[in-house]
């Protein structure tokens, strides 16, 4: 019995021993690329509005096309002398109206301008048109 109890700790050791010398596989982690979820491609709502008129801008409206009003004067306080540009973001996307008034009092409107496609307003003394 006891050499039995002997035979299987020698077994076991032995095996343990073995073990030890075999060559062992190590597990070395390898990145993995993730994809990541596709980025929703939105529209960019920023335009400029630049004067290539011969008269000072007093005023400029712009409205999305489903309102029913022009809402305030954008360039508050502030003129667009010819010549000069100047930044804004719609709000929204989708298609709006745009408004300009000189300083001689005629007024010029574009009407259902994609905000999404069209990132240049600009005013001649014809009239206003979209890039």
């Amino acid at each position: 019995m006891i050499r039995r109890k002997l035979l299987a700790l020698f077994a076991l050791l032995g095996t343990g021993a073995l073990a030890a010398c075999a060559p062992q596989t190590v597990y070395v982690p390898q990145p993995v690329a993730v994809a990541q979820p596709p980025v929703a491609v939105g529209c960019d709502t920023r335009f400029t509005v630049v004067n290539n008129s011969s008269l000072t801008v007093m005023q400029l409206f712009f409205s999305h096309s489903s309102l029913a009003n022009w809402g305030a004067d954008q360039l508050g306080q502030n003129v667009l002398p010819p010549g000069r540009a100047w930044n804004y973001r719609a709000a929204n996307a989708g298609n709006y109206d745009f408004r300009v008034v000189w300083q001689n009092g005629r007024a010029a409107e574009l009407r259902r301008v994609n905000i999404c496609a069209a990132s240049r307003i600009v005013v001649t003394n014809s009239g206003l048109y979209a890039q």
